[in-house]
């Protein structure tokens, strides 16, 4: 049995998921049957081909070969969350993304990718990345995802739309390389989450020449929000700082018992965890919840929080 988790994320929580990763291979009793770490995703700030989530920060080179080194060499692989669904072709030659994806070019790594101009020249400048198809692309129609599972993709995310669909999920070929996105925190069937999509992807282009242009200067959302309302439409709902407590209840959530004992007997193996922007706490929570025995929780929750003190990662003040 294979049960293989996609983690959020290697820049912001880099150094929590390498502890998680160790903690993985150095008490396998925690853990449920047939866990792995199938990769890492997200970006290195300031990717101007990132979407899904709104990221800021900076990463130098050091920091960038640290972080494919030190999952690489662990057989885990980086996947890039180039999924802007706004770019244009002037996009794909930015120095910044085109370093990075440089640097991780060694056949190990992935890309998510949403636009099908980024998904070519991905394909053919840099062809030892296995290419994964985005859930920011909202297909809930059944035939055109049964499509999709016909193109060269290494492994397509399923829009948690339909997770708990059966009728549609029992009918998909290629059930090992469908991605289950199982603690999704948008509402079900929710008619803006495309737009915020596009509003994200404009916003994290315009950080990125914010950063271009004035590298120690702060960033300004809500003034891009008023200068460009065309571009930038404000369509924040607060769903992204949900907890695994607030989520539970959604029709689209999938537990840890519907991975074990309905998606990996019908054939599925990958699953997505969310989480790039998530607090710390809620993130320990959510890897507790769907990859530890719920009687080792504990336990285990206990020992990676030491763990994560002794590395500094959390700071208690007194």
């Amino acid at each position: 049995m294979r049960v293989r988790f996609h983690l959020p994320d290697f820049s912001s929580h880099f150094e929590f998921n390498l502890i998680f990763v160790e903690m993985l291979r150095n008490c396998p009793q925690y853990f449920r049957e047939g866990v792995e770490i199938a990769s890492v995703y997200g970006v290195f700030p300031p990717s101007l081909w990132n979407g899904g989530r709104f990221q800021t920060g900076i990463c130098d080179k050091s920091f960038i070969r640290q972080v494919i080194s030190e999952f690489n060499k662990r057989d885990i692989p980086l996947r890039f969350t180039f999924t802007n669904p706004v770019l244009e072709k002037k996009h794909l030659s930015d120095e910044f993304c085109n370093m990075v994806m440089n640097l991780a070019n060694n056949g190990m790594n992935e890309a998510i990718v949403f636009s099908p101009l980024l998904e070519d020249y991905i394909r053919k400048n840099y062809p030892k990345y296995k290419i994964t198809s985005s859930t920011c692309k909202r297909i809930t129609d059944p035939g055109v995802l049964r499509g999709e599972l016909e193109n060269d993709y290494h492994i397509v995310v399923i829009d948690y739309d339909l997770n708990n669909r059966f009728d549609v999920l029992e009918t998909l070929p290629r059930k090992q390389d469908c991605e289950i996105l199982v603690n999704a925190c948008c509402e079900p069937d929710c008619m803006r989450r495309s737009d915020h999509y596009r509003a994200i992807g404009y916003e994290q282009i315009a950080y990125a020449d914010h950063v271009r242009k004035y590298k120690n200067a702060p960033f300004n959302a809500e003034k891009v929000r008023r200068e460009h309302p065309e571009l930038v439409p404000e369509t924040g709902c607060g769903c992204m700082s949900r907890t695994l407590f607030e989520i539970k209840g959604l029709r689209n959530h999938v537990s840890p018992d519907d991975i074990w004992e309905k998606y990996v007997p019908m054939g599925f193996e990958q699953f997505k965890i969310e989480g790039r922007t998530a607090e710390l706490f809620n993130l320990i929570e959510m890897y507790m919840y769907y990859m530890v025995k719920p009687e080792c929780r504990d336990e285990a929750r206990f020992v990676l929080i030491r763990q994560l003190m002794l590395h500094d990662i959390i700071k208690i003040n007194g």
